[in-house]
């Protein structure tokens, strides 16, 4: 592989590839954590709310249906980062007329898929469910809610292809106000149809769907009338984009979707131990998201500024993006651990956990907190695999962990110590793949490194 050869530049040079790079990861992940941590405590009002009425049987049918939701969230994720993947490297370039057909075609192909997937993922929400281990009402309840979810995937897929797009540009105010503003909306209409009108279940659904109806408005809003960065799409090219869009969709659509494979597992593990400890791991789903929210931010910050690099032809910029922002992810680690820690009490008792729910997120925060950091190597490995054109990497590396880094774990944990043992097992499973993740990330850039020296005492 080659490092792509600047042409055609544009008058305004790419944000990325001049100025302090710990900058750029600070501003964009700030921005990014921002948007990010909204619509995630949106989702934590959603189960807030539920689970101030005190029926545990509401707060486990979100759990439940949670992680099918992570599925096809991830399936949206994927989506954008092939948008990433193509637009930064040819902003970089200075190719704007490239990038404005890349974006086109995205957008065009990202909702296309996320709508088949949803489909399917519809028609089998019971057999799912079955097969987490929801049953009673809580599988009722979890049938209502993804009922009305599900539909609104290429929503929000569009969306976050859409906020992929203004990252890549480095606009990321517009890109934090696509999440930021859509989780407002949700928020507000938790208030009004789950207090308010006292729908429940049905009125939070109603309420991230609308969310997300907006989050997809807002994000054609800057890419179109802002950037100008969605050109008209052209069936005669769109196949072409087509198998370059696929090449880095389909491994980054199965790197994705093998979290919350490895989560399912963990949910059906944790459905052995009563609704009980399903409360308390969905529980601290949503607290996870929240509390490191700036990691999830900074792993999708990669992708742009390495990008963007990557397309200038600058290989020691791209080298020192790895770098920093695995230092920058230890440092947020260590301060979520802190604050968590020191509030786990609190924490459970805002959500009227008692119990297993209680003891599972008193545990988490205290003890499990700090291995995040590995997760979030291998997060941020994940961007630079599928940047550089080495997405396979992410999806075997992701898929490992979700198997061999996650069933033998949580087995030998639920044996030793019941659903703590599961909670332990999922998280110290991670470590090892996170080491090498970091490893294969460097050895990746030195040998792009090796092949731009070479060129360019060729030339």
């Amino acid at each position: 592989m080659t490092i792509a050869v600047r042409s055609r530049r544009d008058a305004a040079p790419p944000k990325f590839v001049t100025g302090s790079i710990l900058r750029h990861i600070l501003v964009m992940t700030g921005a990014g954590a921002i948007g990010l941590m909204a619509i995630f405590a949106g989702d934590l009002a959603n189960i807030y709310f539920l689970a101030s009425t005190g029926d545990q049987a509401v707060v486990a049918a979100v759990g439940y249906a949670s992680s099918i939701l992570f599925f096809s969230t991830s399936i949206g994720i994927g989506l954008s980062i092939a948008a990433t993947a193509l637009v930064a490297p040819a902003l970089g370039a200075g190719l704007r007329v490239r990038a404005r057909r890349l974006s086109a075609h995205a957008h065009v192909l990202t909702f296309a898929v996320s709508a088949v997937l949803s489909v399917i993922l519809w028609l089998l929400i019971e057999p799912m469910l079955r097969y987490l281990g929801a049953q009673g009402r809580a599988l009722e309840l979890a049938i209502t809610y993804l009922t009305w979810l599900l539909p609104t995937l290429p929503m929000l897929a569009t969306g976050m292809t859409s906020a992929a797009v203004l990252r890549s540009v480095g606009d990321a105010r517009r890109a934090m106000h696509v999440t930021l503003i859509g989780a407002l909306v949700n928020t507000a209409l938790d208030l009004f149809l789950i207090v308010y009108l006292g729908w429940g279940i049905e009125g939070a659904a109603i309420a991230s769907a609308i969310s997300r109806v907006a989050v997809m408005g807002i994000g054609l809003y800057g890419v179109i009338a802002v950037h100008r960065l969605m050109g008209r799409p052209k069936w005669a090219t769109i196949s072409n984009d087509a198998v370059a869009f696929s090449a880095i969709a389909i491994p980054a659509v199965l790197t994705n979707i093998a979290t919350p494979a490895g989560n399912a597992y963990v949910t059906a593990a944790m459905a052995e131990f009563g609704d009980g400890a399903v409360a308390g791991w969905a529980i601290i789903g949503r607290i996870i998201p929240v509390a490191f929210g700036a990691i999830y931010a900074l792993s999708g910050s990669v992708g742009p500024i390495l990008g963007q690099n990557f397309g200038a032809g600058l290989p020691d910029r791209m080298r020192s993006v790895l770098s920093m922002s695995l230092w920058t992810a230890t440092a947020f680690t260590a301060v979520a651990w802190l604050i968590m820690a020191i509030s786990a009490g609190s924490l459970a008792e805002q959500f009227n956990a008692d119990g297993d729910a209680r003891h599972l997120i008193v545990f988490f925060c205290r003890w499990l907190a700090p291995l995040f950091v590995f997760l979030a190597a291998l997060f941020i490995s994940n961007a630079v695999f599928n940047t550089l054109g080495f997405a396979h990497y992410s999806t075997a590396l992701n898929w490992a962990r979700a198997t061999v880094g996650t069933v033998p774990f949580v087995v030998a944990g639920a044996s030793m110590a019941g659903a703590e043992g599961v909670l332990a097992g999922n998280m110290i499973g991670g470590i090892g793949f996170g080491l090498i993740a970091v490893y294969l990330s460097f050895r990746l850039i030195d040998k792009l490194t090796r092949s731009h020296a070479a060129t360019a005492y060729e030339s």
